[in-house]
């Protein structure tokens, strides 16, 4: 990661477990949380670890990777290890956050895995947030409080297993019945969809190193055009514009919130040749590096 300069970066501050490779967890409440943390929520911040923001009443707005989006009652945000992000200053607000560090989200494993990870989570080209209907939300109340009484028994019989089974047991329910603030509803059902979440898992692994769909395609096991059509199809947009979408945003949150320059970035982001990132990023956003990290 960066160094940054002008963004805290935050850790989780109790957990349970004092290794690095355990489960992490914890929660706090709405508005104790903003309560307790003077200024910092208010300010461009990035975690360590996964985020979920339940807004179960409020107004205001949530600042997530240089974008705004609006808070309304049940709105759940999720937030994941390297955005930017930080909140208008209004404190009368309800709600749950729950942090958790990597162990409890895993590459591995079953589709379902992945899909959660890479779907609610880790999905820049969509928004980071759904709403949920009263009958979900008695649902998902349920499983945050079986999480804190869980959270507090740390000698219990596979603890940490039951934390991440709640976890699971929250984003099932979220994938299954929230509505997305914006973007087309995927399913696992759907093969297409399913290969352009394996695209996304891809991306967020490789975007610094690889620029280019045949590489990716290669890396799935399909062509070129098959993975475009499955990229349309899930998202209305191309492989290609995704993956220079992505290397942008990274330039973006370095430029504005890191002390590298700007031919640090581009070779960290695998642009050999300074001058030609200076190009890309102007030709996608309008503006020069320099420019940018001056607005």
């Amino acid at each position: 990661m960066a160094d940054f300069k002008n963004v805290t970066i935050v850790e989780i501050s109790s957990c349970q477990s004092q290794e690095p490779s355990g489960a992490q967890f914890e929660m706090i409440e709405l508005p104790a949380f903003f309560a307790n943390n003077g200024q910092h929520p208010f300010e461009p911040h990035i975690h360590s670890f996964y985020q979920i923001i339940w807004f179960k009443k409020g107004t205001g707005m949530h600042y997530v990777d240089f974008k705004e989006y609006p808070v309304t009652d049940n709105t759940v945000f999720f937030i994941s290890p390297g955005q930017i992000h930080y909140f208008e200053d209004n404190r009368s607000v309800e709600g749950s956050i729950i942090h958790f560090n990597e162990s409890f989200l895993s590459d591995e494993g079953s589709s379902e895995n992945v899909f959660l990870k890479y779907n609610v989570f880790n999905a820049f080209d969509a928004a980071p947030y759904y709403h949920i209907k009263s009958e979900s939300a008695e649902r998902l109340d349920f499983l945050v409080r079986e999480m804190e009484t869980e959270a507090v028994h740390e000698g219990l019989f596979a603890h940490k297993d039951m934390l991440k089974y709640l976890i699971k047991m929250f984003l099932i329910h979220i994938q299954r019945t929230g509505e997305r603030g914006h973007g087309i509803p995927l399913c696992i059902n759907n093969a297409a969809n399913r290969t352009f979440v394996r695209f996304r898992q891809m991306l967020e692994h490789h975007y610094r190193t690889m620029h280019t769909v045949k590489e990716y395609a290669g890396h799935l096991n399909v062509s070129s055009k098959t993975l475009t059509n499955c990229v349309y199809e899930s998202s209305h947009s191309t492989p290609l514009a995704l993956i220079n979408e992505r290397i942008v945003l990274e330039a973006k949150r370095q430029l504005l919130h890191s002390s590298l320059k700007v031919k640090e970035i581009a070779f960290q982001l695998g642009f050999e040749d300074p001058s030609y990132f200076v190009k890309f990023f102007k030709r996608h956003t309008g503006c020069l590096p320099a420019e940018f990290r001056e607005q």
